[in-house]
C-alpha cells in the first residue's frame, strides 16, 4: 500500500494549482455573479492537456492514471465547482463511457477529438420523472430502417448549450423495463436536437445546467454504444466514473474550505486572541481537516482500483457519499467561523455553501449511497462482473486490424 504521490502526480497538482490560482479564483466572483464565465477557460484547459488526462495516448489523451484524475478535479474544485463539473462530464461520464463501451470507429470519431479539447462532451440521462429512478425515463428511440428516431427530453444536463457530442439513454423495448434502454451518441447538430439553460440556480452559477429536447431526432445505428439492451449497465458503468470524479471535487471543496477558513481565523481577532484560539473554532477546523484525509484516502483508494481494472462501484459509493457530506459540512462551518462576513459575498465561504449543496443530490443522493453501502454490507447487493471495464494502467497500446 503506497500512499506516495508520483513525481508525475505531483507535477500535475502543481501545474493545475497555478492554473487555477491565477485564471479561475481572481475571476470567480464575478463569473458567478454574472453566471457565466469565459470560454477561453475551455481553450486553456486544452493547452494543458487536461480534456484527456485519463485517456490512453492513442486515443488522443494524456495516457495518466484515474488517481491522476482525482487530482484535477480536487484542484478545479478548488477554485469552483463549476470547473470540477465541467470535467467530470466530459471526462468521467462521457470520455470514460466511450472509453470503456465505444467500438473503435466510435473512438476515432468521438473520443480522439473529445481527449484533444476540440470537442465537448455531455451526458443525458435524468429526466423530469426519472432521477434515481433510472427506468421511469419516457425517451424512446424507434429503430427506422439503418437509423432510430429520438423523441423525448432530458433535464439537469450539464454542459447542455455548450457540448458538441451526448450520450442520451432511451428506451428500444419498454416492456422489457431495464433490459429495454439503449445508449446512444448524438451529436449537437442533428436535425431535432434543441437544447435550454436554466436559470435561477442556488450553486454552481457560472455553469451551464439545463434540458435537452429530441424531436425526431434521427440517429444512425453507429451511434448505438454497445448492444441494444445494454443502456442502463452503461449507464450505471458510467455512474462510477462520474461519481469518482464528484467525490474527489469534494476534497478540493474541503481544501478551499480549511485554506479560507484558517486565513481567517488568523486575522480575525475577538476577545484580545485570534479566533483560531478559541476551541470551539479549533473543533470545526479538526472536523475539516478529518473530512479532508478520510475522503482523500477514500477516493484515492477507488482510483487504485481503477487503476487495477477491478469494478469498484461499492467503493466509488462510499468515497462520493462521504465525501460529498463532508464537504457540505466544511462549507457550513467555514460560513460560521466567517460569522457576518460568512453570509457575504465579501468571502468565497458563502460560494462554497451554495456550490456544495449539488453534490449531495446529484449522481445518486445520500439517501441512495446510504441504502446502497446497507445492501452491501447485509449481502442483498452484489455487482456482476462487466461483459466490458475501463482498461487497467498503465494503458497498453492495443493493436487495431486494418479494414
Amino acid at each position: 500500500m503506497n500512499f506516495e504521490f508520483s513525481e508525475e502526480q505531483v507535477m500535475l497538482r502543481k501545474m493545475v494549482r497555478s492554473f487555477v490560482d491565477k485564471e479561475i479564483i481572481p475571476n470567480m466572483k464575478e463569473w458567478d455573479e454574472q453566471g457565466k464565465f469565459d470560454p477561453i477557460i475551455w481553450k486553456r484547459l486544452s493547452e494543458l492537456d487536461l480534456m484527456g488526462v485519463c485517456i490512453p495516448e492513442e486515443y488522443g489523451g494524456s495516457g495518466m492514471d484515474y488517481n491522476s484524475l482525482a487530482i484535477v478535479c480536487e484542484e478545479m474544485e478548488r477554485g469552483d465547482t463549476t470547473f470540477r463539473t465541467a470535467v467530470s462530464v466530459h471526462i468521467g461520464l462521457n470520455s470514460l463511457t466511450l472509453l470503456q463501451w465505444g467500438n473503435e470507429e466510435q473512438k476515432q470519431k468521438y473520443l480522439v477529438p473529445q481527449a484533444k479539447g476540440e470537442k465537448i462532451g455531455a451526458f443525458g440521462l435524468t429526466e423530469p420523472g426519472a432521477g434515481s429512478d433510472v427506468a421511469a425515463l419516457q425517451t424512446t428511440a424507434v429503430k427506422d430502417g439503418d437509423d432510430y428516431i429520438l423523441n423525448g427530453s432530458k433535464t439537469w444536463i450539464s454542459l447542455c448549450d455548450v457540448a458538441d457530442h451526448f450520450i442520451v439513454f432511451a428506451y428500444t423495448d419498454k416492456s422489457k423495463k431495464h433490459n429495454g434502454i439503449s445508449a446512444f451518441i448524438v451529436e449537437r447538430t442533428m436535425p431535432g436536437f434543441s437544447s435550454k439553460a436554466i436559470k435561477g440556480k442556488m450553486g454552481i452559477r457560472s455553469g451551464n445546467t439545463g434540458e435537452l429536447f429530441f424531436d425526431h431526432v434521427r440517429v444512425p445505428k453507429e451511434n448505438l454504444l454497445g448492444l441494444e439492451g445494454e443502456g442502463f449497465k452503461i449507464a450505471m458503468a458510467a455512474l462510477d466514473n462520474g461519481r469518482f470524479t464528484v467525490a474527489a471535487g469534494a476534497v478540493g471543496l474541503i481544501m478551499a474550505s480549511l485554506e479560507e477558513s484558517v486565513k481567517y481565523c488568523h486575522e480575525r481577532k475577538t476577545f484580545g486572541k485570534e479566533i483560531g484560539r478559541h476551541q470551539l473554532v479549533q473543533q470545526m477546523i479538526a472536523n475539516m481537516e478529518a473530512g479532508l484525509q478520510m475522503s482523500s484516502l477514500l477516493v484515492y483508494r477507488a482510483g487504485e482500483l481503477k487503476n487495477r481494472g477491478v469494478r469498484n462501484t461499492r467503493e466509488t459509493s462510499l468515497a462520493k457519499w462521504q465525501a460529498c457530506d463532508f464537504a457540505n459540512k466544511a462549507a457550513d462551518d467555514a460560513v460560521q467561523i466567517h460569522g457576518a462576513y460568512g453570509f457575504s459575498s465579501e468571502y468565497p465561504v458563502e460560494r462554497f455553501l451554495r456550490n456544495s449543496k449539488a453534490p449531495v443530490i446529484y449522481e445518486g443522493t445520500r439517501e441512495v449511497h446510504t441504502i446502497m453501502q446497507a445492501e452491501y454490507v447485509l449481502g442483498y447487493r452484489v455487482d456482476k462482473t462487466l461483459n466490458k471495464m475501463l482498461p487497467a494502467w498503465p494503458f497498453e497500446k492495443e493493436t487495431v486490424k486494418k479494414r
